[in-house]
């Protein structure tokens, strides 16, 4: 019978030995950091590494037991998934020149990569699981922010729903958009004001103002001020709509570069 290691951690470190198989020696090494601080971040990885071990050792005795199976079986999906992102990864970051290599062999990325995964791993959908993975990528190919805000980008993919990330998505794509505007890309349908999808439509706004990822349009002078706006109004009756079309709204500086990291494929090289 073939023999299996029989730790989490030697198990652990063949498969990280594996993912790094493709890559010259020097890269190898650097993503066997890479992909060790990732599979180290998700809490059933060692464990299924070593039942899928067992398994193997010994297939005739769990194959009576159906939840054992069952679990086998959707934890293998997820490490299909995970190896498949993981590799992804390197592999565009492979592309780069060796002026990159301290970056993600240091310690404050690999940090990144470690939170980053966590919230890859506890996200359902396959949308917030590709904004993780734009973002380690695009973290670990240059550094136009500071690693802090790296670690609140992943704090908003964790708290935001993909609506909001729809949202975001509207107005960097058309900055000046009205809410108007927004709601007709996103939906389109009227109706009124008192509605759950006003109601949840205002949320989604009021959550991404509050969160400094937009804002309305502000002008500026020259010096990059803000110009507070004269206001010529006649009074009235009626609230603001949910689906105002004079107010234009754009990102907040931070809402340009969350958008640059976690929604663009890499573009530039690191400086």
């Amino acid at each position: 019978m073939e023999k299996f290691p029989s730790t989490k951690a030697n198990v652990e470190k063949q498969f990280e030995q594996e993912l790094a198989a493709s890559f010259e020696p020097k890269r190898k090494r650097i993503f066997k950091k890479f992909f060790a601080a990732a599979l180290g971040s998700i809490p059933w990885v060692g464990g299924f590494l070593n039942a899928a071990i067992d398994f193997k050792a010994d297939e005739d005795q769990f194959k009576a037991n159906s939840l054992y199976i069952q679990w086998l079986q959707e934890h293998s999906k997820k490490m299909s998934e995970l190896g498949e992102t993981l590799n992804n990864v390197a592999v565009r970051l492979n592309e780069f020149p060796e002026e990159i290599d301290q970056r993600i062999e240091s310690e404050e990325y690999l940090q990144i990569v470690r939170k980053a995964f966590r919230t890859w791993n506890d996200t359902d959908t396959s949308e917030k699981k590709e904004l993780v993975r734009k973002l380690i990528t695009n973290a670990g190919a240059y550094k136009l922010v500071p690693d802090d805000l790296i670690r609140l980008f992943i704090d908003w993919i964790n708290i935001y729903h993909e609506v909001h990330f729809a949202v975001i998505k509207s107005i960097f794509e058309n900055s000046g958009i009205t809410r108007s505007q927004i709601w007709n890309l996103l939906n389109g349908t009227n109706v009124r004001e008192d509605s759950l999808e006003a109601d949840l439509f205002k949320m989604i706004i009021r959550d991404l103002s509050m969160g400094g990822v937009i804002r309305q349009h502000r002008a500026t002078n020259y010096q990059g001020d803000f110009i507070k706006k004269t206001i010529k109004k006649a009074p009235s009756s009626i609230y603001k709509s949910a689906f105002d079309n004079q107010e234009q709204y754009e990102l907040t500086e931070l809402g340009k570069q969350f958008v640059h990291y976690t929604m663009n494929e890499i573009v530039d090289r690191i400086s």
